[in-house]
This record gives C-alpha cells, structure tokens and sequence, in this order.
C-alpha cells in the first residue's frame, strides 16, 4: 500500500518545533572536552535594544552555514552568542522610557537608572535572540554572554588596569568629536560624515595699526568668537611680513596674533586660516604647536556660552546667522559662497558634532595597531576579500589615540578613583582609602567606557578569560570572523588589537567581510524612502529556508546583494520542488538500502557521479566564503539534474517491478546525501524530510560524506543522451508540435563513442523524447530542423507536423513588432541626455529589456531563414 503525503508544505507547522527539538537535546552545545578538531566562531553582539534588520539576516545566515557544515564534516563546533550593553543606544531608549512617564535619569538618579536599565533589558532585551533563534541559528546558548554581565565586566576592568599601569591609558584635555545631544564624546569612528549644503562666509580681520585687512572663509562663522590667531604660510609673500603682528578679532575686538605655520595652504582660499584651537582638531594641533590659549565659546548644548559676548544663550546655528548680520553691519563681511562639504554627525542620534576640548581617558594604541597589521601582513589573519587590506593599512597606520571614556550612565564605569589630596587610583577591585593620604573619603570616576572597549575583548572574555578556562584551551583562537565591511575599524581591528595584547594569539585565523544588502534597485534601505525588507515578515511569508537560501544565493564577495522579494518567493519554489521529488520517491519507496550489490543503469551511475561532483563544488565554495557558489551548486544539481532528468530516467523502472527496488534505493539514497548538502542553507525543510526518508535522529548528526564514485565514462554518455533530448525537446518547443505527436529524429556523428552510446540507450532517447523513429544518418536530411552539439547534429523532419508557409507569416509579424521595439529601446541608450538623467535603476531595466529584445530577434530571424531553406 502507498504512503500519503500532503502535496505541499508549510514551513511554520514545523520550524519552531525543529528548532525547539535542536535546541532540547544540547545539539548547538559544544563540549570542551571533546577530542574532535575544534571549529568557533564569535557571534558580532547585536545591541541589546535591537530587533533583527536585513544586515543581521545575511550576517547570521552566513555564520549558521559554516557552523552547520563543519558540524557535519567532524568538527566541535561552537558558536559564541550574546548582546551587547551599547551604552548610548540603551541609554537613549530607556531615557525616552522615563520622559513618557514624566521624569528622567537625573531626577532618579545614577543609582535607580541603572537599576530601570537593568529592568528594561531583563523585559525588552532579548528580542533579537527570539529572532535569531527564528532564523535558525545553531547558537550555543548555553553560552550566551552579555557584555555587562559579571565575567566580562571583570575582564574590562583587568585589561583597563592593565593598559594604565603599563602607560598606555592616560587623562588629558583634548579635543574630542562631542555630541551636543546624546552629552557625550564620541571616537573618529562613531562620527559619520554626510555631505550637506554649506557655505564659505568670507570674513575681513582687520590687521592692527595699518589698513590692512586680511580675509578669511570658514564654513562656521560663529567659530570665530573664539578665534586665538590667523595663521598664514611664512614663505607666502603676500603676508610673511605680517607675521608677528596682531588683528582685532571682528565684534568682540579681542587682539590675536598672525603667526606663520606651513600648515596652511598657499593655493586654497585666500591663504589665510583662522586658527579656533578650541572647536577644530587640526586648530588644535596648531595651537599646542604655537602655545595658543583654548577659548572654549560652547557649553555641552553647543549654546553660546559667556566667552561669546553679545550672542551668548543662543543655539550654534542661530548664533551663526547673528554673527553674519552683525559683521554685515561693521562692514567686515565679505560675502557668502555656496560649498557642498561633509560634515559630522552622530552615528546613533545624527546630531551634528561639535569638537570640544575636554578632560577624557585615552589609550593609546599605536603599538597595538602595529601588531594587527603584522598580523595581517604575514597571513596570521587572514582578510576575505583582500580588497579591504589596503584600506586596513591606511586606517592603522594613521591611527591616532582613541577616547574611550563616554559621558553617560550605562556602561562599565571606569575604574579610576580620586581623593581631595590629588591622587588618583586606578584598580581592579574598589579601594578602601587612598594610597597617599590615607583618606577614605574616595570618590570613583563618572565616565563610562567607550562600548568598543569591552566588545573588542568579545573573543577571549565570553569564553571566561581572564581564568583560563578549557573553553578557551579548546576553542581560542576562533576560527573565523564574519561580519560586515562597516565595522572593520569599529571592532574587528580592535579584537586583534586586544587579542595580540592579552592572549599573545590572534582571535581569530579569518575574517570574512560580507556586502551590504540593496533594495532590487541597488538602493540603500531605508525608512524614509519606504524600501525596507522586514526579515521576519519574509521568514513568516516564505519560511526561514527559502529567506535563507536566498541571501546564499546573492552573497558573491565583494558585490552588493540587491534584494528582490520576487527572488524569495522563486527559492521557496524550490524548497517545494525538494519537497514534492522527495514525496513521489517516498510514496513508493519500501525503506531499501543502496549497497554494494545494488545493481546500477546509466542513470544510475550518472546522478552518482554528479552528486560526487557537487559535494566537492559545495565544499570548496563553502571553504573559500563563496556562498552563493555553493548555493548554486546544489540548486543546479537537485533540481536541474535530480529532479528535471533523473526522476524522469527512472520512471520506466519504478513501474517495472523487476528493477523497482534498485531505483528507489539509489533515489533515496542521493535525496539522503543531497539533503545534508542542502542542510547548511536550508535547515529546517532538511532536517524534515531527512526523518521521513532515514530512521536516524536527525540530520544535525549525519556525516558530510566524501564520495568516492568514479563513473566518468558513464557521466560523459549520459550529458550526450541529455543533450540528445534537450535538443529534440527544443525543436519540438520552437515549432509548437505537441508531445502527443511522435517525431522523427536523425543523428549525424564520425564519432563512435556517440554512436555506441546513442545505439545502447535508444529506447531511453526515444521514451523521453516521444520519438517514432531514431536512426543514424551520413548526411543533412531535407525539410528538417537542425540542431548541433559539439559531437553531433540532430536533424528533426517537420513534414506533415509544420505548415511551413503558415509559421513564416506567423514569425515575420512577430518581426516586425520586434524590428520596432527594438529600434525604441535601441535610440533610447543612444541617446546621451537620457542617460545623463534617468535614474539609473531606469536604465538598467531598459538594457535588460533591450538585450531581451535583440535575442529574441536573432532567434526569430534564424528560425525564418531555416524555414525559408525548407521550403
């Protein structure tokens, strides 16, 4: 009696009760102990505060499928999850808690708001993982770590000590990226820079004691209220003779001194520069250089403040129109002239940043950087693709000193403490009076750490350091990194910084920098343009296999993915063509086993042979972080090859009795092997079908087999036969002859390997090509259809199937309709206005439809002239 199976499936009737199973029986859990060759990864810790985007989607698809695929070839694999504090983001969310209830962080105090902190990431915090866990993620987490919790809180403190004990942590006052609206400082890395629509606004500064005025441009003219010199190039002839003397500072009439500094460049502007050592970080360094005053003329709002005269209490940027009217009415203003320049912004809040001189920690990490670039120079890292390597360079090699101390609450308070008596303590654990004076009146520093400090230590703190746990005996250095190209800097160059510093070892051996992720346009996602692609909604539409594949699919290295949800819906055809071939071997299939003894067709032999081939192609793709290779590779094989020809080649025998069996074991048998293929990029539907077809556990515990097939003679017969009958197929395609009507088929071929393969499997070519008639001929048969193959020609007779004259009216018209569509769409990417100003997207769309256009004119024209040869 034939089994039933249900024709189609639906994913969410069998997801989370795969994952719940996964996840009950420990099968993500790694054990330290194990003598099998370790295989980790380190997680990139989503913010505590964020739900799952299209960027995690790729990000953690691809990391499954390495875990997933080394888990099935021996290895212990271990997948590090957790989250991280992200100081601002969190602090924000919660701040903006607070404002709904009609009170803040202030009014509560340090104390109680970290406690409300704690409460909101115990109620709201875990969201991503949820999702994750959703999108099947073969996480361990048993090991899940969170940057604040109680281990690695102890490692941050450990290796800030460390770091300032050793010189390389100091206080000082500098010039930092402030943000007037989060109230903190931010590194070089956290400020993102935008191009906006400014202006040069030219300024006169009067030179004391004569007529002279000297004329500058800035592009923030209320700067100038705490401008502390003008500095020119002393070899500039026009103005090295006035090096020495003063100006008087336009409106507030303060004098300040013309000094000379090759700095400055003689061909940009007028050649004058006003040095605000106070609100720029190159002034700055100027005037360290020439011992300026720091006249700081902006509060933490960036409001005027007292140093600002008559416009003090104003916001930045109305106090810039005032300066402007007001040095209009001193006749100092020159003029104003649109520029397009980038300026700063906050990456969390999108403030414009305002530099700010202020006392914070920094470390300085200009050895560290060294050692990571060694590291990646000599191959100890590696960085997939190696595209980024020049970049990485640049950026080390010109890295300066990195602020990490943050003006918020939430976050891993540094570990600094100050007595009244001048001295400060720096120590791991709380110090009971003070080392000088003896004072127990201490009071600990109110900064924060930068959150990069403690996620640069992800790799090594999550797995217990600083005691050295059999984890990291096991599992440090990780084997890879995958993560995206944006936070190179931000994190990855910081892991191997700490990693070389505190394990002496790399944290990880590779690095795979994955692209971003485009609207089906190439256009970045974005709310406001409304082009964003929910991952849940897609997971919850298509099932998390089709979503899954689909990112596979598109993420070739080094190349953008543009995400068309057309595409998802395409790939969760083929979760159903798996699932549908698997049905109709499963409907028949009695639980034999392909052995030894098994005897094998052609077919047989053929599907073997490709299934060996494809493992080796999936293997090597996998290998090299060629995802979508190794996407591709099973897609072509299962259904191209498995299903569109070798489910087919077996049907005679699947309804012959006598050779039932060994069809259906061998059918079994590669649906089995492909499906652990497949695992890695589609987990759930895999793991569903694998229970129907084995009676083994799951396929989390098969073996990624290496095939030892050797049938090339056979796999080169076959492709001949299949080509055979795709040709025949095509002609019978091209002139609408319908399968019911038997044709007439007649090979020409010198070679005799083709000739013996077409002469033993005759009756196969003619079963699947619905023929009458195939026999071998020397030479061009008359009012036929020619097709050629490398090895042969295929001639199909048309007579008494094709109304020649009747299908040459026919294409001829359809000609002319293409003849048409091809001339507009042709003068249209001629035309140079046009394409100077359609989008691009437009005009991708119309070459696409344009080089549809020219092949089916080709393929008209060519049919025509066959025709008209017939005749």
């Amino acid at each position: 009696m034939q089994k039933e199976y249900p024709t189609r499936i639906n994913p969410s009737e069998f997801e989370a009760e795969l994952y719940g199973e996964w996840s009950e029986k420990g099968y993500f859990h790694a054990d330290e102990h194990s003598k099998k060759p370790p295989y980790s990864i380190v997680i990139p810790p989503p913010n505590v505060t964020g739900s799952l985007h299209m960027g995690h989607a790729l990000n953690n698809t691809l990391q499954d499928i390495m875990i997933r695929f080394h888990k099935l070839n021996g290895y212990e694999t271990m997948w590090m999850p957790g989250t991280d504090h992200a100081g601002i983001a969190t602090q924000n969310v919660v701040e903006r808690l607070l404002a709904s209830e009609g009170t803040s962080r202030h009014e509560l105090g340090r104390e109680k708001f970290i406690e409300r902190v704690w409460e909101w990431k115990a109620q709201s915090g875990g969201t991503i993982i949820n999702q994750l866990k959703r999108l099947g993620c073969a996480c361990d987490w048993e090991r899940e770590r969170f940057t604040m919790d109680e281990g690695l809180s102890r490692a941050v403190r450990k290796v800030f000590v460390s770091l300032y004990k050793e010189g390389l942590i100091y206080r000082s006052d500098y010039i930092v990226n402030w943000c007037p609206r989060c109230h903190t400082a931010l590194s070089d890395l956290e400020v993102e820079h935008e191009e906006i629509d400014g202006a040069f606004y030219h300024i006169y500064y009067p030179v004391k004691g004569t007529d002279i005025k000297l004329e500058v441009a800035t592009t923030r003219p209320e700067t100038m209220l705490g401008d502390t010199a003008v500095a020119v190039h002393p070899e500039d002839e026009r103005y090295k003779h006035l090096i020495g003397k003063t100006v008087v500072l336009p409106i507030l009439n303060r004098e300040i001194p013309i000094i000379g500094d090759e700095y400055v460049d003689m061909d940009f502007g007028t050649g004058c520069l006003k040095v605000t050592p106070a609100h720029d970080p190159n002034d700055f360094l100027l005037g360290m250089k020439h011992n300026l005053e720091n006249v700081s003329v902006m509060d933490e709002n960036a409001v005027i403040n007292e140093n600002g005269g008559e416009f003090c209490g104003l916001d930045r940027f109305e106090a810039r129109k005032q300066v402007v009217v007001r040095l209009a009415e001193l006749g100092l203003f020159v003029a104003k002239k649109t520029h397009q320049h980038k300026v700063g912004h906050c990456y969390r809040c999108k403030t414009v940043i305002e530099p700010r001189i202020s006392l914070q920690w920094f470390l300085n990490i200009k050895e560290m950087s060294n050692a990571a670039v060694n590291a990646v120079q000599s191959g100890q890292i590696v960085i997939k693709p190696e595209t980024w390597h020049k970049t990485f360079y640049n950026w080390m090699n010109d890295i300066r000193d990195w602020c990490i101390s943050r003006q918020i609450w939430w976050g891993h308070r540094i570990p600094a403490w100050y007595c009244k008596c001048g001295e400060i303590m720096v120590e791991e654990e709380t110090p009971e009076k003070c080392s000088r004076c003896g004072s127990t009146n201490l009071e600990q520093e109110t900064d924060v750490l930068d959150t990069w400090f403690s996620s640069g230590l992800w790799p090594f703190s999550t797995q217990g350091w600083p005691e050295n746990t059999d984890t990291l005996q096991k599992f440090y250095p990780t084997s890879t990194l995958i993560t995206g190209f944006d936070i190179l800097f931000f994190w990855v160059a910081r892991m191997m910084m700490f990693g070389l510093k505190f394990m002496d070892k790399e944290p990880f051996k590779e690095v795979y920098l994955h692209a971003l992720i485009r609207d089906k346009d190439g256009q970045k996602m974005s709310k406001s343009k409304g082009n964003v692609i929910d991952p849940l909604t897609m997971i919850d539409k298509y099932g998390a296999d089709a979503f899954r594949f689909t990112l596979a699919a598109f993420a070739a290295q080094g190349r953008d993915i543009k995400l068309d949800e057309a595409r998802i819906d395409g790939y969760r055809s083929f979760v159903n063509k798996i699932w549908n071939a698997s049905r109709f071997i499963l409907t028949g299939y009695n639980g034999q086993k392909f052995t030894a003894d098994t005897r094998l067709s052609l077919e047989d032999k053929w599907i073997l042979q490709n299934l060996k081939e494809t493992e080796e192609k999936v293997s090597k793709a996998v290998k090299n972080y060629d995802f979508n290779e190794a996407a591709l590779a099973v897609y072509h094989f299962f259904w191209h090859k498995f299903c569109d020809w070798y489910i087919e080649l077996i049907k005679p025998r699947i309804y012959d009795e006598t050779k039932r069996d060994d069809a259906y074991a061998v059918a079994a048998y590669v649906i089995e092997k492909s499906l652990v293929l497949m695992h890695p990029f589609m987990p759930f539907v895999t793991e569903y079908i694998y229970k129907l077809v084995t009676d083994k556990e799951s396929i989390m515990l098969a073996d990624w087999e290496k095939f030892d097939f050797a049938y090339s003679e056979e796999m080169t017969e076959m492709e001949e036969i299949i080509e055979l009958i795709g040709l025949i197929r095509n002609i019978r395609g091209e002139y609408n002859v319908s399968m019911s009507k038997q044709l007439k088929a007649y090979v020409k071929t010198d070679r005799e390997l083709t000739k013996t393969a077409f002469a033993k499997y005759r009756d196969m070519v003619m079963n699947l090509a619905r023929l009458e008639v195939l026999e071998m001929t020397d030479s061009a048969v008359p009012n036929a259809s020619q097709n050629i193959a490398p090895s042969f020609e295929v001639y199909v007779s048309l007579e008494g199937l094709v109304d020649v004259e009747a299908e040459i009216q026919k294409l001829e018209k359809e000609l002319v309709k293409l003849e048409k569509d091809h001339s507009i769409y042709g003068g249209k990417l001629k035309n140079e206005n046009y394409l100077k100003n359609a989008r691009p997207e437009v005009v991708e769309k119309d070459k696409e439809k344009f080089a549809e256009i020219d092949d089916k004119l080709n393929k008209v024209k060519e049919t025509i002239e066959r025709l008209k040869g017939q005749c």
